[in-house]
């Protein structure tokens, strides 16, 4: 019983740490393909790892083997596959006629991400779930590859998609590491009625994006990227400007 009971523990152990070896390889992948030229099997190995990423927290909290080691790996794999693998991509797709620039701008990306995926190890404990400080790195990389397939699909030249992917190189980069909050999905409660209309949200969303993913891809990750921003404004001006200050009336005097 007790040899039974070990290797269980140990089939746990590995499982999610399987999951995270899946990232890392298709990061690995991702780069590989970019240095060939390959953009759009580049930009699909970086959905997969992403999606690879996504089952081996949930794993791991599922079979109870969560571990200091499990964290630390997977920071190290979301570095190749969030930071290394996009900023490649970005530079042999489109930003290499730039030269230096281009190549700060790319390196401006993956240092970012690192930066990013330090703050989150530091803070995780300490700041709300519902939201994320600074745009989650996976976002950022999925951003990239669904701009690679947007691009394709439509068949823009090259000299349209170098000056704005620029732009979007450095933008990524700098709402990585900013304080913008960005909403994390993590809050919601399956019987709630607002849970339900996140839900129906998604369902649509799917709906929109199943018949041709490349398209849609692009401008639902936009949407997400410009959605904290526009949100810290829109904040900022409800504060500034329309928030109602209560007026304490004077206790009478007796």
């Amino acid at each position: 019983m007790k040899v039974r009971g070990r290797r269980k523990e140990i089939l746990f152990f590995f499982l999610p740490n399987l999951f995270t070896s899946a990232n890392l390889f298709f990061g690995f992948f991702s780069v590989m393909n970019s240095f060939k030229g390959e953009w759009v099997t580049a930009a699909y190995a970086i959905f997969i790892a992403t999606f690879a990423d996504g089952l081996d927290g949930r794993v791991a909290r599922l079979t109870k083997a969560q571990s200091a080691f499990g964290e630390e790996y997977d920071s190290l794999a979301d570095l190749v596959s969030f930071g290394m693998a996009p900023a490649m991509l970005l530079f042999f797709w489109a930003l290499q006629p730039f030269g230096n620039l281009g190549m700060v701008a790319s390196f401006a990306f993956l240092l970012c991400a690192a930066l990013r995926l330090a703050r989150f190890n530091v803070l995780k404990q300490s700041v709300e779930k519902r939201y994320f400080q600074g745009l989650p790195s996976p976002f950022a990389a999925g951003a990239v590859a669904s701009a690679v397939l947007f691009y394709r699909e439509l068949g823009l030249v090259e000299d349209f998609r170098e000056p704005y992917t620029l732009v979007l190189a450095l933008f990524l980069a700098i709402a990585m590491i900013s304080t913008i909050r960005y909403r994390s999905f993590k809050d919601l409660k399956f019987k709630s009625q607002k849970t339900f209309a996140w839900l129906l949200l998604i369902a649509v969303a799917i709906i929109v994006i199943s018949p041709k993913p490349e398209l849609t891809f692009f401008p639902v990750a936009a949407v997400y990227v410009l959605w904290g921003p526009i949100g810290e404004l829109s904040r900022f001006i409800w504060k500034k400007f329309f928030k109602v200050i209560p007026i304490r009336r004077k206790s009478k005097e007796t």
